[in-house]
């Protein structure tokens, strides 16, 4: 079972650990993703998590919020190369929204996603996020209604 935990000294490493293959651009080093959580740590809106299945660090997951426009991002979402394929991904995205929903603080959901990242696509649409047809810094921006 999915769940979501902070982090932690006891899983900061696995965290830092994770990597994707040399030769895929779709998401920023995790290192990366925590000094951007650390710059912004004043506007009290951004939060990573480790994704664990079980007890077991699986993934890395970390959202934004804009509570003036009831929004909810996922800045980024990442599972090493041994986790590909396991249904992590999925099932992390579904529970993400089943909490927005369950906390009725947001109106709509909202991600970016690399135009030529099919897999990501694929489980994106499945779960019900669409392509609004808006590109940010070369990511499609898809969105999904609360």
């Amino acid at each position: 079972m999915i769940n979501f935990r902070k982090i932690t000294e006891e899983n900061f490493k696995a965290i830092i650990d994770m990597k994707r293959p040399s030769d895929e651009h779709f998401v920023a080093s995790n290192a990366y993703s925590l000094a951007q959580a650390w710059l912004y740590r004043d506007a009290n809106d951004v939060y990573p998590f480790a994704i664990y299945h079980d007890n077991e660090v699986v993934g890395f997951m970390m959202l934004d919020e804009d509570l003036e426009e009831k929004c909810l991002i996922i800045w980024r979402i990442m599972f090493p190369e041994e986790n590909e394929g396991k249904g992590y991904g999925t099932e992390a995205i579904k529970l993400v929204v089943h909490l927005a929903k369950e906390s009725k603080k947001y109106d709509y959901m909202i991600l970016d996603c690399a135009p030529d990242n099919k897999r990501a696509r694929h489980i994106y649409e499945k779960i019900g996020f669409r392509d609004t047809g808006e590109v940010e810094n070369g990511e499609n921006i898809f969105r999904l209604d609360l």
